[in-house]
């Protein structure tokens, strides 16, 4: 049983008991505003959605959940967000125990680490980072709502949005309140909006990176990863927010009614959010066609490893987009930075990308057929979901039990990783210790 539960298996299997618990505790009457009774179903979507750190979901998250409902669902993110292992580990070292080898072990799967030298003190330097944030966007956030909402809510909204903003998780308590949708009333607001990407972006830096960083003037240096999670995190964000402008400008229903400097922050916003959060602060449904395949694109490749996004990386992006540069030159090594990439590496992400492509085509197909809708929402919402994004164009609500399901596995798929799932779903043999005559055939 021990030489069967891989550390990889035991992750799948922690995220979903960690899920199913989630559900159970949804699904009791505490949980629910007075009068309101949630299915198992819809129980089991919103505890999937705030574990995957997704936000996607079928039941308007503050007219539902009581404000005990809204807690249980704030501790879903957190676990999910920094992984069940590292919680795990934490209440270990809590209990005045020794971390075990084993726990060693799925720390360093947990987070992608080839060696488990200084795995624990990692751990912990994650746990003092999000709390930091988290703490500084409560601060900032508490600014402005407890003007609009009074201390107590005020306060409240503050710790739920800021926990939701870090970990990317999407979940909102402006929902159903009056004209709010997600953060629409805040499009013109500097503070909310940069408060909101700010969390968001270092949320899905990944704990490495954050860590590279704030040591940097010790040490002097950046690994290749970090230098690659910076490039391509900001190219991301400025080529987005120059699309969604350029297409956006003078559509009357999204940025067209906005004032100039309003323009640019909701451009830069709805340029951030794909990447793994799900908050947006215009109607994404009245986007131009054109905005929304490119959310798609941002959607799919998502934050970076180690982060509490998903999505295939940015790396992974990276990695294939320098491959293809190469071969198109003639060159033989994947180079950057004066760095020679693996070809391990490349070959790892070429799998990653064809595994999410066969992933998402077939949900999307699958959806289509299902909710008979047509294949830009479909696909819309699949990527979102794989890319635990959370954001919709308002097909999850209206979705049917099949749909849910499907959806549910996406979410799963997604946070994980596809290759993680596939390596714990395989059987996994010795590789044989033959080769057999190589041929060339015909590419391209």
């Amino acid at each position: 049983m021990k030489k069967w539960l891989s550390p990889t298996r035991i992750l799948v299997l922690g995220f979903l008991i960690v899920i199913m618990i989630g559900a159970i505790l949804l699904r009791l009457p505490m949980s629910h505003e007075p009068g309101i009774n949630v299915s198992f179903v819809d129980a089991l979507f919103t505890a999937t959605s705030a574990v995957c750190v997704t936000g996607l979901v079928v039941v308007d998250t503050a007219t539902t959940y009581s404000t005990t409902g809204e807690i249980i669902i704030l501790a879903l993110i957190q676990i999910g967000g920094l992984g069940f292992v590292t919680f795990a580990t934490l209440f270990t070292i809590l209990l005045g125990r020794r971390v075990s080898m084993r726990e060693r072990l799925l720390l360093s799967e947990a987070y992608n680490q080839p060696s488990m030298q200084g795995i624990v003190h990692l751990l912990l330097m994650v746990l003092y980072t999000t709390l930091i944030f988290e703490f500084l966007g409560f601060l900032l956030y508490a600014i402005r709502f407890v003007a609009d909402w009074g201390w107590a809510k005020g306060l409240y909204y503050a710790m739920f949005h800021s926990i939701s903003a870090f970990n990317n998780a999407g979940f909102d308590l402006f929902g159903d309140i009056g004209k709010f949708s997600s953060f629409t009333h805040y499009v013109n607001d500097p503070l909310v909006n940069l408060t909101a990407t700010g969390l968001i972006i270092f949320g899905g830096l990944g704990f490495l990176v954050l860590m590279e960083l704030y040591n940097y003037r010790q040490t002097k240096r950046l690994s290749l990863h970090t230098k690659l999670v910076l490039l391509v995190t900001g190219l991301l964000i400025i080529v987005g927010t120059f699309v969604i402008l350029a297409i956006e400008w003078t559509n009357p229903k999204t940025l067209g009614q906005l004032p100039w400097y309003g323009k640019i922050l909701a451009s830069y916003f709805q340029a951030v959010s794909p990447r793994t959060a799900g908050i947006n602060t215009i109607n994404l449904a009245d986007m131009y066609p054109a905005s929304l395949f490119f959310t798609i694109i941002l959607m799919f490749i998502g934050a970076s490893p180690g982060s509490t996004g998903g999505g295939i990386k940015t790396t992974t992006f990276i990695a294939i987009i320098l491959a293809a540069w190469s071969l198109t030159r003639g060159h033989e090594d994947v180079v950057i930075f004066k760095r020679r990439i693996a070809y391990k590496q490349v070959y790892k992400a070429l799998t990653v990308v064809v595994m999410a492509i066969v992933l998402v085509m077939v949900v999307t197909m699958l959806i289509t057929i299902l909710e008979h809708t047509d294949i830009l929402t479909a696909m819309y919402e699949t990527t979102s979901a794989f890319g635990t994004v959370g954001l919709t164009m308002g097909l999850t609500p209206t979705l049917s039990t099949p749909g849910k399901i499907l959806i549910m596995i996406t979410m799963f798929a997604g946070r994980l990783g596809p290759l993680t799932v596939g390596l714990a779903l395989a059987r996994r043999g010795q590789p044989p210790s033959y080769k057999y005559p190589e041929e060339k055939p015909i590419i391209g």
